[in-house]
């Protein structure tokens, strides 16, 4: 894995690969083996994120405890997971941090980070950087997000460098940003492959609306 203050694809890029089980489901340790490595991407564009950053954090380790508890076998894979809490009614029970509604969050975070990492690709030099981040934010996470949260966030995304230095401060050197750039497109097409089968199990499980 890179070190914490760059964006190491190759590894989001090889966990995500491994997290595909079978036709229709996703490992959640090697999912969140690349979701700590891409929650990077949110904490070096600046304090904009810290507030979805931090938020991973907890959630993480809320999952960590499933997968170290006497039920760990049946979080091992989203599908398992979701199959378990809807068999046992556990998802609706009170006192219970319900894995299920747990990486719902987390869910929902990438589907910001894949849009707005895809959209920086494809964007000239010229482009604004603060005008991108907004409608990639208004478009996924804004509308789980309260109003006060949502001001607060498209207000900090007007200090976002623009995209050349946003991309260093990303990637590091210029070597290392070419090499990124390289591999980008294979670390979004895994992205998207495991966003669309989280979406799809959700769907199939009726979690979408997890409070």
């Amino acid at each position: 894995m890179s070190n914490e203050h760059t964006l190491d694809l190759h590894y989001v890029h090889q966990s995500f690969q491994r997290s595909l089980k079978e036709e229709d489901d996703v490992v959640i340790e090697a999912y969140i083996d690349g979701y700590n490595e891409l929650v990077k991407f949110l904490n070096l564009i600046g304090s904009v994120f810290s507030f979805v950053s931090s938020d991973v954090k907890s959630k993480i380790k809320v999952m960590e405890k499933h997968r170290e508890g006497d039920d760990a076998i049946y979080y091992e894979s989203f599908k398992k997971m979701m199959k378990y809490e809807k068999e046992t009614c556990l998802h609706e029970k009170n006192g219970f941090v319900s894995g299920s509604r747990t990486m719902l969050r987390l869910h929902r975070g990438l589907d910001f980070i894949r849009l707005f990492l895809k959209r920086l690709s494809d964007s000239d030099d010229a482009v604004n950087t603060c005008t991108t981040c907004q409608s990639s934010y208004n478009e996924t996470l804004a509308e789980f997000h309260p109003w006060y949260i949502r001001k607060a966030a498209t207000l900090a995304m007007h200090a976002l460098p623009t995209r050349p230095d946003l991309l260093k401060k990303i990637f590091g050197t210029e070597d290392r940003l070419t090499e990124a750039m390289t591999i980008l497109p294979q670390t979004l097409q895994s992205c998207d492959e495991v966003y669309q089968r989280v979406e799809q199990l959700y769907t199939d499980f009726d979690f979408h609306g997890l409070p």
